[in-house]
């Protein structure tokens, strides 16, 4: 009786980009990437599949195969070369709030030109050479604080997760409100205003009062992003925080 063993995975970064053997190359993993993300910002990542990405490049899915093992490595490669547009060459001002408003800034308009990022399913190991370089310039912010290293990598990963939770409510607001969130809406302003729940009421008020939206100076964008600032630097000052159970460095 045979026993077959499945061969260990590998990710898609210690895959040679050709065998040793056998003709050479058709395509490369940068055409091959370029044309899934072509196809994702078109119309999702759902139109992504190795069988699309070969008939956008002209060729059959066999040949595909030669590069990547599947569908998985496709989203590897399609969210590495996104987090490559993120600029990590901004010079660091050594004040870490600061430096990870402004990177949060910069991966979120990434996230905005690129609607489909916001569709993969996390997976906290999903890290190619591009998101190393982004972890490291990320930790290279926090450098200045007194943390350990996995605090500030859970650091970084809640940022991360506030700035695609901000991302997709930035996309959302960029559509027409369909019925169902019209009736939303009017059911949170008629139950506000029946006076059973005043902190809620006050709440809204106080919203609507910070600008009118009638104020023909108001400029949406700006005030999108003043708020997205102002949020993520609330945030980071509870997370960098120094935490009063831990034990202070000694002197001396």
């Amino acid at each position: 009786m045979r026993v077959v063993v499945a061969e260990d995975p590998v990710v898609v970064w210690e895959r040679p980009e050709r065998g040793a053997r056998g003709p050479a190359p058709e395509r490369s993993r940068g055409q091959i990437t370029r044309a899934a993300v072509r196809l994702a910002d078109a119309g999702g990542l759902a139109c992504v599949s190795v069988r699309q990405v070969a008939k956008e490049l002209g060729t059959g899915p066999a040949s595909l195969y030669r590069y990547v093992a599947g569908r998985d490595d496709l989203v590897d490669l399609m969210v590495d070369a996104a987090t490559g547009e993120i600029d990590l060459t901004v010079a660091l001002t050594g004040d870490p709030v600061t430096d990870l408003v402004a990177l949060a800034t910069r991966t979120r308009e990434v996230q905005l030109r690129h609607p489909w990022l916001l569709e993969v399913p996390p997976e906290a190991m999903r890290v190619g050479p591009r998101g190393l370089d982004y972890l490291e310039f990320a930790l290279g912010a926090l450098a200045p604080v007194r943390m350990t290293g996995p605090a500030k990598l859970e650091a970084v990963a809640v940022l991360n997760a506030l700035v695609a939770m901000v991302s997709r409510a930035a996309l959302q607001s960029f559509r027409s409100p369909s019925a169902r969130q019209s009736a939303q809406a009017a059911y949170l302003a008629t139950a506000a205003g029946k006076g059973t729940h005043p902190l809620l009421a006050q709440a809204l008020t106080g919203h609507s009062e910070a600008r009118p939206a009638t104020d023909p100076a108001a400029d949406p964008a700006q005030e999108a992003q003043e708020l997205f600032e102002r949020v993520v630097r609330r945030v980071l000052a509870g997370l960098l925080a120094p935490d009063p159970e831990s034990p202070r460095p000694s002197r001396g």
